[in-house]
């Protein structure tokens, strides 16, 4: 099973990616692991997805980087 996720942090930047183990990759975020993350704050889960192939669930990342922080971004995180 593979993850797509949305994290933010508290001055509302938001970062995408995806992973097979996201327990794992939260933490490596809010422990300065994370190259665009580390210098950025805490950073909390705000969207999750849940794709059967890795592939998948880049695609569905490359889309949402597209929208990113515009009004579609707004509607998903709303769900």
């Amino acid at each position: 099973m593979y993850y797509l996720y949305i994290v933010e942090n508290k001055v509302g930047k938001h970062y995408f990616g995806y992973t097979s183990n996201l327990p794992k990759r939260i933490k490596e975020h809010n422990s300065s692991k994370g190259r665009w993350t580390k210098k950025k704050g805490h950073w909390h889960l705000v969207h999750q997805e849940e794709y059967l192939t890795k592939e998948k669930a880049f695609l569905r990342e490359r889309q949402i980087k597209r929208y990113k922080s515009g009004e579609a971004l707004r509607q998903l995180l709303a769900q």
